[in-house]
């Protein structure tokens, strides 16, 4: 019994896309050469691993099975060759990052910058995403490594620590918060939020802080982009909690004031979080040495 790993790339395309026609376009094939190659996988399983339906395709539980091998292959057979090529002439491979708005805003910029610059020829496959999300990539193998906070719950994933961020809240000049330097959360609570989305990290926050003081928030607007919270909040329309880095960056405008918090809780550790440290590529284990040591 023997698979060949061209069929298990293309098999965990299909998987990844949800649809045989856009796997052949992203593997730059015919979808007769997948579905073909698909076939082959089944013949040689025994066992169907795909329910094709109107909308694309779903994995049965054998394909369930079989991505999940699969993809420690694929992942087995890149480290390999990652290592292979440092002898050939410098560090190459592509990493799967998946992180944080915050860490994507405060800190990942420069330091992935001067890693790239330092590793030329590895590439970067970055994606914005929510604690919850990035826990479930990296733990089904479609990221290599995620970086969110600490108060997330990881399951078995190995973190190691990254930077610490502090959150406060960003009040419009001329709101009564503003005449304070730092208040409790609470105190914040009858005003009206301008907030994150419903699935993010800092919404999380927001709703327990908000459950333990026995307020149910309703917030005025909800928004993904840091900036714009930013602006709304300059245009009166609410206060915001978000990373104070962010939010110092913006006080220059006049319009907005930072109020810190007296909360334990606004302090966070940020992790950096992977399946198996040991048997990471050398490409994802130098790059977490990277931000480690930044």
């Amino acid at each position: 019994m023997r698979y060949d790993l061209t069929s298990l790339e293309i098999f965990v395309a299909v998987a990844d896309t949800g649809n045989i026609t856009r796997a052949a376009d992203q593997q730059h094939l015919a979808v007769s050469a997948i579905s073909k190659r698909i076939a082959e996988l089944e013949d040689l399983t025994g066992s169907p691993l795909l329910v094709r339906h109107a909308r694309g395709v779903s994995l049965t539980p054998a394909g369930q099975s079989l991505l999940h091998y699969a993809r420690q292959m694929l992942q087995l057979v890149d480290r390999m060759h990652g290592e292979l090529c440092e002898y050939a002439g410098g560090l190459k491979g592509v990493v799967r990052l998946h992180a944080s708005t915050s860490a994507l805003v405060e800190f990942l910029p420069p330091e992935l910058q001067s890693f790239m610059a330092r590793f030329p020829k590895v590439r970067l496959q970055i994606e914005e995403r929510t604690g919850g999300a990035i826990v479930r990539a990296v733990s089904d193998g479609s990221a290599d490594i995620g970086i969110l906070g600490d108060h997330t719950p990881i399951g078995g994933l190995h973190s190691i620590p990254y930077h610490t961020d502090r959150l406060a809240l960003g009040v419009p000049v001329g709101h009564p918060l503003a005449q304070h330097d730092c208040v409790d959360f609470a105190d914040a609570l009858s005003s009206d939020f301008v907030g994150p989305h419903a699935e993010s990290t800092l919404w999380q926050l927001i709703s327990r802080a908000a459950q333990a003081a026995n307020v149910v928030l309703e917030p005025r607007i909800q928004v993904s982009s840091f900036e714009c919270m930013c602006l709304l909040v300059e245009a009166g329309l609410g206060v915001a909690l978000l990373p104070a880095q962010v939010l110092e960056s913006r006080a220059a405008s006049e319009r907005l004031k930072v109020v810190g918090l007296n909360d334990a809780w606004s302090k966070r550790q940020l992790v950096i979080v992977a399946r198996e440290l040991d048997s990471l590529p050398l490409t994802t284990r130098a790059l977490i040495d990277h931000l480690v040591q930044s």
